[in-house]
This record gives structure tokens, C-alpha cells and sequence, in this order.
């Protein structure tokens, strides 16, 4: 008689409780109901990915109706702006690929959700919904309903701790127990001693070896055990596969050895190869764990934050904010802390959260969130917390703006692995089948070491590690990638396309002088508040050079995108920007960038600026003139080419009055002509160009400001270094290639040997997790070799 299982769940049906629906069997109300949900949202496909994917649905009600208060609520959520409201939720029960296909389908269930991403490592879901269409607590029991049930402690809320996940400790703990005692245990049995209390107690020592290996066999290494089994459900073989597959080999041998009393069996090496892979395994994440930390928050944001202290601005680190402080946020400047808004009014763009750049308004004493940007005059807003730089980086690495670009490497190692547990377990099952004619005992050996030897953990890391080391050396040396892709995009790299002003030139050196009618003080004075709240370099060193003045408030602030600023202060409308804007009049024949003033609709005269280049410039040129072309876009006149062509190789080529969107549009022609272009600019006027192209870098020179769709920032005392780590960019494709061939190597030298019966299981499950630690070892000294040479 079949066993009757549940369609949606896959939990044994007793016949009591056995209903059926649209000729499927369900153990429950609750998996019909999920079904009929599913099925009428045209989302059945869920069932395609596994047999049996779903949990049974909880009767909840009541439980969350904590979430109809919205200081709770607003304790939850990530974001909570005008109708977008943004939550991340722990999902437990998240398991497989038919979970995050149904999770990533929410918005078909249930209208107001937009969008929902699931982090499969970490189990979270992130979801944005439309707070005006449907509510948190809505969402929490859509969730429930369908079998994934949110985790949700306010204490982790109010705290900000993470409750860790220690079982693979205690596992390895039991393991070690386990190994040890038997270890001990089968001493006698190694030296053949002949003993008369240890011949006739021979039973009673292999019964309590026996029943030790059952905690290591059972618990310690069940999570070998789940991958398995879910992967040949999914019809997918992966590595924990032949793993699995060899430890119970070894048990059902030596349990058979013990019976027909053979021997001990090998119950001392699977514990030991238990021990031994787990240990690797807590290797391998406490290596990623230290990874992600410095990447989290050692080395994130070069740039700086105006902190207010006695009515003084200081420049500070990002990551000094504390609760509190006052902060000063300037035109296009990132908000990077949640706070509250001092000032009378503004208007934030969250388009860096939500996607969406539609501007919303804000009053005195309203709520701003971290994450979107400034638009107008300058504001002040007091920090409600420390800055979460991971959460900066999240914003940062937003699917909104990401470039679609291929992963060579990995692609590679997925390639590898694919072929890699199938042609294994061929090997395995040939040398088996080769030995068990000749000696059975040595068969069994070859077959578990050709199992547990030839791992492709090591060949899996290669690309990881040498990308995750090289992005750290990276970002101490103030070169801060995006993800670990840019740097493969680095090396392809061909055409390099450089933004002048701000980029080339520095924004704290320049000679100034002005040329028109005499300025009184009090226009001065008004002159230094309007450029205050700016973030373009010429309007920095302006106000660098204005004399010292009292603050006074900017009535209205618009600073139109390479043309210039229309502002209001004390009732009396300035203009100031490019002769075009200003005039109508083209500034073509210039010998100097200029900045033109318009006050109360009269036109006053012209501030000139003789930019100062930064250090080294012409070195750096040189350098990258012998691999790449270079070209130099520049939004300012012609004043400047002779200096520029002084510093340049002779090949370079200049295009001057370039408009935002002309920019773009030469990067675009590059790239429809085969070459793979980086772009170098300030994040200001760039932005459009730093997205278009393959890699785009924002130069930062003491601002919060950036692209949101640039891979890089690079302060801008290091843009000297800039061949330097582009070398070093080909220099970690070529340690990845030498760690392939390492790795590979291995396994051919273990293979062989296990083939031959001279490799005991245990011995394999020593070398394997060391294949691990001699990978990332080579991988780690041999890009600090590299870096060491290419940028000391």
C-alpha cells in the first residue's frame, strides 16, 4: 500500500485527515488553501521547482496585531517615506529555489507590494510596498499564510544584535568528542596487542565504538546529509553528494566489519574525516566572515561629512557621526544617518532607496531617512543614529543600478563544478570496482578517499578569495570598489576617459581674481551663502576664497546641472554660472575657466580661475599612455589646453564645452566601436557618463558625493596611484589562473594516489579542508606580494 503524502507540504496524510482538491491530496485546510492561492494567482509554477516545497500554514490570528502601532511599526522598517515604505523580514523556513521564487512573486498575491528581494544566505526578504495600498501587518500574515511565517523580535529591533547560529560549533564539538574517544578506543587494535582483557572485552570496546560514531554520524554531519538529499531532489549533484555518500559507505562497512567480526572497522576514520571537513567548513566562514567585516566596516566611504560643533564646520569621517551631532548637508550631498530636519524646508530625492527620483518635500522637524539626497540650499538636521555603513553599502549596490556584466571567473568555476561531481563519482565507482576483486578492504578505502580527496571546495574559492583580498588591499589604500566584479572589469579595460575639472584639477588649490564692478560686502557676504550650498568644484574654491561671513538663509536654491545656480537671498534674485547661462552669450573664446555674476538682474562681472592640477598627473599619464588611450572630456572652455597637453602624451585627445549628456554620448560611441571604457570623473556632472560606462570611478575630495551608479571611489589624493591599481587588477586574474592550476593539480595528485589504494579515507579527509587552507593561503600571500610591489 502507497504512502499518501501531502501535495503542498509532503507530510505523511492519515486517511482521517486526507482531503482532496482539484485531484491532488493535502493533509490540511491550510496547503489546500495555499494551493488555491497559488493557482488562481497563475503562480502553480511554484510546484515545478520541487516536489512537496511548502510548510503548512499556521492559524496566527491575533498574534501581530502589536503591528497596528506605528511606533512599533516604525521601528521595523528600513524606510517609511510619503506612499514607499521599505521592511526586511527573517523568513526561516526559506530552504530552496521554490521559496525564493514564490517570495520574489509577492507582489502577484497581494496589490501595494512593488517589489521583494530574497537574501537566500542571511534567509531575509526585503520588501517595498505601497503603504497607502496595504500594511505591515498585511504583509506579515500574507506571509504566514502561505507558510513562511517572519521572525520578528523587537528586542532584536531595539538592541541591534543578531542572535548567531552556533550549531556548526557544536557539531564540530560533538565530532571532536566522538574522533577523540574513539581514537583512544581503538589503540589496542592499531598495536595488535595480545591481552587478555583485551581479547575477551574486544566485543564490548567495538559496541561502545560503534555506538560513539552514531552522535558524529548522525548529528555532526547531518547537514551533508540535507544538501544531498535536496540536491538530487532538485536532479542537480553537487559536492556534498560524493561526501555524503562516502561516510555512510565507511559506517554501513565497518558496522558489517564489526558484525561478522572482521575488525573494528573504520569508525576512527569517519569520525575523523567528520571532524576534519567540518573544521574546514568553520574555516571557510570565519575566513568570509573576516572578509565581510573589513569590507562592511573598515573600508567603506573615503568621503566626509560637515559635522557642526560652536557654530564651527568640521570635516569628519562618515563613520565619527554620532547620535546627536549636527550635521550640514549641502546641494546633492547623500543624507547618511536618519535624523531630524532642522531647517525650515527641503526637498530629498530617495531615488538611492526607492529608485524613483520624484522629490519629496520636508518641513522642520520632519523625519529624513538615510539613503537620499539633498536638493537645493544647504540644510541642518540632527543625527538620530550611528551611521550603518553595511546598510550604506546596501544602497549602494542597489539592483537599481547595476550593470549587467558577466562574471568570467565564477562562470568558469560553475562550468567546472557542474562536470565535477558526476565525473567523480565515476572514478569512485570504477576504482571500486577495479579493487573489489583484488582486496575488498582496499576497495572500500579507494572508493570513500576518491570521494572525500578530490573536493572542488578549493577551486570554488579561487575566484572569491583573490577578488575579496584584492578588494580589501583596495580600500586601505582609499580605492573603494563596489563588488568584487569591478576589479574583473578593471582588467579589460582599454580606453580611459577623464573628466577635468574636480578631477584632474584639485578643488583646494586655485588662483582666483575677479574682473568687473566693485562688490559691496553685503553682496560678498550673500555671494559665500549661495556658493555654501554647493558641490561643484569651481563653487567650492570660490567659497574657499570669499572672505569669512555670518550665515544667513538662502530662500531659494536651483543649481542647474553644468550651466549654473538661480538663488534668492534677503529678497534679492542672483545668477551665477557659465557666460551662456548668465548672458546668453557663448564663452568660446575664453582663455580661463570663469564664473559669471548676475545680481537683481544686473550683470556684474566674472571671477577667473587658474586651476592648479594635482600632483604627479604627468607621471600617471606616461604610465597609462603605454596600455590604454586616453581621452579628456572637460564641461569648461579651452583656457586650459596648453597646460593639459603640456602634461599629456602627445596621443591624447581633448574635447572642450562638453554638456552632460555629450559626455554620455561619447562614451556610448566608444563603446559601439569595441573598446571597454572607464570613466574617471567627480560624481557631479559625470553621472550619466559613470553609469554608461563598463567602469565608472567618482574622484572624492572631502564631499559626500557620489554616483550611485559609479563601481569606484577613489580619493582624490590617490588618483596618482591609478595605474598602480590597474596593474594590480591584472595582477589578481593572473593569481586566479595560477590557483586554478593549482587546485586542479591537487586533484589529480590525490586522485591517483587514492586510486592506487595508498590513500587511507582518513589521511583524505585531512588533506582536503588543507587543499582549502593552501588555496587561500596562496591566494592571500600572493596578492599582498603583488600589492606590496605594485603600490608601495
Amino acid at each position: 500500500m502507497s504512502i499518501q503524502t501531502c501535495f503542498h507540504c509532503g507530510l505523511t496524510i492519515s486517511k482521517n485527515d486526507l482531503l482532496l482538491f482539484d485531484d491532488k491530496e493535502f493533509c490540511c485546510n491550510g496547503c489546500k488553501t495555499v494551493y488555491e492561492i497559488f493557482s488562481s494567482n497563475n503562480l502553480d509554477g511554484y510546484y515545478d521547482f520541487e516536489k512537496a516545497p511548502g510548510a503548512t500554514p499556521l492559524d496566527i490570528q491575533g498574534k501581530y496585531d502589536f503591528l497596528d502601532n506605528d511606533n512599533i511599526t516604525s521601528k521595523i522598517l528600513d524606510f517609511n517615506e510619503e506612499h514607499t515604505a521599505i521592511v526586511s523580514l527573517t523568513i526561516p523556513h526559506i530552504h530552496c529555489s521554490s521559496c525564493i521564487w514564490i517570495l520574489e512573486n509577492l507582489q502577484k498575491l497581494q496589490s501595494g507590494i512593488t517589489l521583494s528581494q530574497v537574501n537566500f544566505p542571511e534567509k531575509k526578504v526585503r520588501i517595498n510596498y505601497n503603504s497607502q495600498q496595504t500594511t505591515l501587518k498585511e504583509i506579515v500574515y500574507l506571509l504566514s499564510s502561505i507558510g513562511y511565517e517572519p521572525y520578528i523580535s523587537l528586542d532584536n529591533y531595539e538592541s541591534g544584535k543578531k542572535s548567531q547560529n552556533r550549531s556548526l560549533i557544536y557539531k564540530l564539538g560533538v565530532a571532536f568528542f566522538c574522533f577523540g574517544n574513539i581514537m583512544l578506543l581503538s589503540f589496542p587494535e592499531y598495536f595488535e596487542v595480545n591481552e587478555y582483557w583485551l581479547d575477551n572485552y574486544k566485543p564490548f570496546f567495538r559496541s561502545l565504538i560503534f555506538l560513539l560514531s552514531l552522535p558524529s554520524l548522525l548529528y555532526s554531519a547531518s547537514d551533508y546529509y540535507v544538501s544531498a538529499y535536496k540536491s538530487l531532489k532538485s536532479k542537480i549533484l553537487n559536492i556534498d553528494v560524493p561526501i555524503a555518500l562516502g561516510i555512510i559507505v565507511m559506517f554501513l562497512r565497518s558496522t558489517f566489519d564489526i558484525i561478522m567480526d572482521y575488525g573494528s572497522g573504520f569508525f576512527d576514520s569517519l569520525t575523523g574525516l567528520i571532524f576534519f571537513m567540518l573544521l574546514g567548513k568553520m574555516f571557510q566562514i570565519k575566513t568570509y566572515s573576516f572578509l565581510s567585516f573589513e569590507r562592511d566596516f573598515k573600508s567603506y566611504f573615503p568621503i566626509a561629512i560637515t559635522r557642526i560643533r560652536a557654530n564651527k564646520e568640521e570635516s569628519v569621517p562618515v563613520y565619527d557621526i554620532e547620535k546627536g551631532n549636527r550635521l550640514l548637508i549641502r546641494n546633492q550631498e547623500l543624507i547618511p544617518v536618519d535624523g531630524i530636519l532642522i531647517s525650515e524646508n527641503t526637498e530629498i530625492d530617495y531615488s538611492f532607496v526607492t529608485g524613483e527620483a520624484i522629490p519629496i518635500s520636508k518641513k522642520s522637524g520632519d523625519k529624513i531617512f538615510a539613503g537620499g539626497k539633498q536638493i537645493g540650499k544647504v540644510i541642518e538636521m540632527e543625527v538620530l543614529h550611528s551611521v550603518s555603513q553595511s546598510y550604506l553599502t546596501q544602497l549602494w549596490g542597489n539592483a537599481v543600478f547595476q550593470k549587467e556584466v558577466e562574471q568570467k571567473y565564477q562562470t568558469l568555476t560553475d562550468k567546472l563544478s557542474h562536470y565535477f561531481t558526476p565525473i567523480l563519482l565515476l572514478i569512485a565507482f570504477l576504482g571500486f570496482g577495479f579493487w573489489i576483486f583484488k582486496n575488498v578492504t582496499t576497495a572500500f578505502n579507494v572508493f570513500t578517499a576518491v570521494l572525500i580527496v578530490a573536493c572542488p571546495c578549493a577551486l570554488a574559492l579561487t575566484a572569491p578569495f583573490t577578488f575579496g583580498n584584492i578588494l580589501r588591499i583596495l580600500g586601505k589604500k582609499q580605492f573603494y570598489l563596489k563588488n568584487a566584479l569591478v576589479i574583473e572589469q578593471l582588467a579589460k579595460v582599454d580606453t580611459i576617459v577623464f573628466d577635468k575639472t574636480g578631477t584632474l584639477t584639485s578643488n583646494k588649490k586655485s588662483k582666483i581674481s575677479y574682473e568687473g564692478k566693485l562688490l559691496s560686502s553685503l553682496q560678498l557676504q550673500l555671494l559665500k551663502n549661495i556658493v555654501h550650498a554647493s558641490n561643484h568644484p569651481i563653487n567650492r574654491m570660490l567659497y574657499d576664497f570669499l572672505p569669512e561671513s555670518d550665515r544667513i538663509s538662502v530662500t531659494s536654491f536651483e543649481e542647474i546641472t553644468g550651466k549654473g545656480i538661480l538663488a534668492t537671498i534677503e529678497n534679492i534674485p542672483f545668477k551665477l554660472g557659465s557666460a551662456d547661462f548668465v548672458l546668453g552669450i557663448p564663452d568660446s573664446n575664453a582663455i580661463q575657466t570663469t564664473l559669471h555674476i548676475e545680481i537683481n538682474n544686473e550683470y556684474y562681472g566674472k571671477y577667473l580661475f587658474k586651476n592648479e592640477y594635482r600632483e604627479g598627473l604627468s607621471s600617471l599619464f606616461q604610465q597609462l599612455n603605454k596600455k590604454y588611450n586616453l581621452k579628456v572630456l572637460s564641461g569648461d572652455n579651452e583656457g586650459d589646453k596648453d597646460t593639459l597637453v603640456s602634461i599629456m602624451p602627445s596621443e591624447t585627445t581633448f574635447n572642450f564645452h562638453q554638456k552632460p549628456e555629450q559626455k554620455l554620448e561619447f562614451i556610448k560611441k566608444l563603446q559601439e566601436q569595441g573598446h571597454n571604457v572607464m570613466m574617471v570623473g567627480d560624481g557631479l556632472n559625470d553621472a550619466g557618463a559613470l553609469a554608461q560606462s563598463n567602469v565608472g570611478i567618482a574622484v572624492s575630495e572631502n564631499v559626500n558625493v557620489f554616483s550611485p551608479a559609479c563601481d569606484a571611489i577613489l580619493d582624490a589624493n590617490r588618483l596618482k596611484n591609478l595605474n598602480n591599481f590597474l596593474n594590480l587588477s591584472h595582477k589578481a586574474t593572473k593569481i586566479i589562473k595560477m590557483s586554478f592550476v593549482i587546485s586542479l593539480l591537487y586533484n589529480v595528485v590525490g586522485l591517483s594516489f587514492a586510486l592506487t589504494g595508498n590513500l587511507l579515507p582518513l589521511v583524505a579527509a585531512i588533506i582536503m579542508p588543507l587543499s582549502t587552507i593552501t588555496i587561500v593561503s596562496f591566494v592571500t600571500l600572493m596578492s599582498n606580494y603583488y600589492a606590496k610591489a605594485n603600490l608601495e
